[in-house]
């Protein structure tokens, strides 16, 4: 491995940084989606859901304290700010989210792109010094040549094996970043239909007191 690195020329130096960096961010999120799924508690959002339908916020408030799921920080960021606009408090809340789960995945999509790029670089400039030398040697030295080919094929397999390393786990986290927007608008918009069913409610027996008094009361 350490000879194919030296073989591989100057270009290398760049692909292991890449490789280094490339390592660290998958390893960052890898553990931030474990920290994520563990912090997961589907029964206390069914909870905030009933307990919101009740209009209990006071209990709401006292369960989730401290709650670290995220749907559940969202519902009660929406919650919190009912009064002025509860979709748009969870519209941003919800965007928080999106953007601490997306932390870092530009790098890796950047490194998917940029190590192929490096891998053909160090090809031409072997292919360039291969054929220089050729002119110089003519097939005197044709070990020479051959050197010059295998570093371009050293510097293309490494920037390729790079890329593909980079693409399962972004993709992979690109899919956990969708599963949990999905999972924020299906609860965020059962929270907006419940709070628009108790403003309803309250709105038809504003209504209807005043009629129900004045027949009891009335002249």
């Amino acid at each position: 491995m350490l000879e194919a690195f030296h073989r591989g020329g100057p270009l290398m130096i760049p692909l292991a940084v890449c490789s280094i960096l490339a390592l660290a961010v998958i390893l960052e999120r890898s553990l931030f989606w474990i920290r994520e799924s563990r912090r997961r508690n589907p029964k206390l959002i069914q909870e905030v859901l009933a307990l919101a339908e009740r209009e209990d916020y006071e209990e709401i408030r006292r369960r989730t304290q401290g709650a670290k799921d995220y749907i559940v920080r969202m519902l009660v960021s929406g919650l919190v700010h009912r009064e002025f606009s509860l979709t748009s408090a969870m519209e941003v809340a919800a965007q928080e989210q999106l953007n601490r789960m997306r932390r870092h995945l530009s790098i890796l999509d950047t490194l998917i792109t940029l190590c192929p790029m490096l891998g053909i670089l160090g090809t031409v400039t072997g292919i360039i010094q291969s054929f220089d030398l050729l002119g110089h040697s003519g097939m005197q030295d044709p070990r020479a040549v051959t050197m010059g080919i295998a570093q371009a094929l050293i510097t293309t397999a490494a920037g390729l094996s790079i890329a593909l390393a980079c693409l399962i786990p972004f993709n992979y986290f690109h899919r956990r970043i969708e599963k949990a927007a999905a999972e924020m608008e299906t609860y965020g918009t059962s929270l907006e239909i419940l709070y628009q069913k108790v403003k309803h409610h309250e709105v038809n027996r504003a209504r209807l007191r005043p009629e129900g008094l004045e027949g009891e009361f009335g002249p």
